[in-house]
C-alpha cells in the first residue's frame, strides 16, 4: 500500500470579485453574521435556543436523537426562554468567550455571557453574547463588571423573536 498523502494546494487565483481574508476578518464575519461558535469556556452554559441555533437553522426538532434532547425539546415545546443571542461593540480588544456582562438592575450578578469577539475593522470588537432579556430594556450593559465598558447594541442579519408566555399544560 503506498503510502498516504496529503493532496496538494489548488494554489489558482481567486476571481477578481473574491479576495482571501486573514482568519481573524473571517472570524469577525462569523460574528456579524449571527453564528456563534462554542468553545471550552462556553460549552455547558447554553442551551441551543438561547444561542439563537433555533433561528440560524442550527438545531432540528424533528430529526434523530442527540445528548441533551430532552432538555433542549422541553424549553421547545414547554419553556419561555429568558435570554437569548445578541451582537454588541464595545471600544476594548476582543473579551474571551465567557466574560460577563452586568446591567444595573442585576447588581454584583451577571445577566449575560460572552460567546465569541472579533476586533472590528473600523476599532474596538465586535461581539455576541447570551443576555437575559430583563437587561436589554432601559440601560446599559458592561463587560467584565458592573462598572466595566458599555456595550453598544449591533444589529443581527434575523429576527430574534420576543419572548413569549410559557407553554405549559395546566394540571
Amino acid at each position: 500500500m503506498p503510502p498516504m498523502t496529503w493532496p496538494k494546494r489548488h494554489n489558482a487565483s481567486l476571481p477578481p470579485t473574491r479576495a482571501r481574508v486573514a482568519a481573524e476578518r473571517w472570524h469577525w464575519f462569523g460574528i456579524r453574521a449571527g453564528i456563534p461558535v462554542i468553545t471550552m469556556p462556553t460549552q455547558d452554559l447554553f442551551v441551543p435556543q438561547t444561542a439563537n441555533w433555533d433561528l440560524v437553522g442550527g438545531i432540528n426538532f424533528r430529526k434523530g436523537c442527540y445528548p441533551g434532547q430532552e432538555i433542549v425539546a422541553r424549553m421547545q415545546y414547554l419553556g419561555r426562554l429568558k435570554e437569548r443571542l445578541f451582537a454588541f461593540h464595545v471600544e476594548t480588544p476582543p473579551p474571551a468567550a465567557a466574560t460577563p456582562l452586568y446591567h444595573a438592575a442585576f447588581g454584583a450578578q451577571a445577566c449575560g455571557a460572552v460567546v465569541n469577539a472579533a476586533a472590528a475593522p473600523e476599532g474596538g470588537s465586535d461581539l455576541l453574547a447570551v443576555v437575559q432579556w430583563n437587561a436589554l430594556a432601559d440601560s446599559a450593559l458592561h463587560l467584565g463588571v458592573p462598572d466595566g465598558p458599555t456595550l453598544a447594541p449591533l444589529p443581527l442579519p434575523y429576527d430574534v423573536p420576543a419572548p413569549s408566555a410559557a407553554n405549559r399544560p395546566r394540571l
